[in-house]
């Protein structure tokens, strides 16, 4: 499972971030956005605690037991060991954090699921790499731009970086030529606006705005 997960990122290159929706919402935004061509979804915990783990969880739950395989769940803003077992119980299948935490990267290899931590700096990558990730999120990427990218890239490119942060469909080209393998998208694509108006087939169009550069 965990080599056909990354082969899934490889080739489609986009990961949805889902923050701040209703339970109730996750499932039909989840069809939408498979309908526009995205097959792997990131729920992020609640850092400030408004959603409690324990929820969180069971939401990753209900959408891995829905698509079953169709579209890979994973979970993001993973900051402990405790949140990274949650999640494997879930049925969730890949792990992003905000940071490089070594013990948070470790238990994610031990049980048998994919490891996305975030890191900035060469030094944070590489230690990210040391710890056993299988991609780096680079976050936030467009406070310093795609130069920095290719920059990162010519010392550590046998590092597989995901581009996060300030990332839309008029600049992924600009990111992909500098050396990124994809992306996490989050209000580009998973629009509360339009979730909130019921406008799924908004949704759907977004996320066709992405896969079609990526389709290219």
């Amino acid at each position: 499972m965990r080599n056909e997960i990354i082969n899934a990122i490889e080739e489609n290159k986009l990961i949805a971030i889902v923050r701040g929706v209703k339970k109730e919402q996750l499932i039909p935004l989840a069809e939408a956005l498979y309908r526009g061509g995205i097959r792997l979804l990131e729920v992020t915990y609640s850092a400030d605690g408004r959603v409690s783990d324990e929820e969180t969880a069971k939401c990753i739950g209900m959408l891995a037991e829905h698509f079953q395989g169709r579209m890979f769940v994973g979970a993001g803003t993973v900051l402990t060991e405790e949140q990274v077992e949650r999640t494997k119980s879930a049925g969730g299948c890949f792990i992003i954090s905000p940071d490089t935490n070594a013990e948070v990267i470790q238990k994610t290899r031990a049980l048998e699921m994919v490891s996305i931590p975030g890191a900035l700096t060469p030094t944070e990558i590489r230690q990210a790499q040391l710890a056993g990730a299988d991609f780096v999120k680079l976050f936030p990427v467009t406070s310093l731009g795609a130069s920095y990218v290719r920059a990162v890239r010519a010392p550590l490119s046998n590092v597989r970086l995901l581009a996060v942060g300030g990332i839309d469909e008029n600049n992924m080209e600009e990111y992909l030529a500098a050396g990124a393998c994809g992306f996490g998208i989050s209000s580009g694509m998973v629009n509360l606006k339009l979730l909130d108006a019921c406008d799924y087939e908004g949704i759907t169009a977004l996320a066709k705005k992405y896969t079609a550069v990526i389709e290219k």
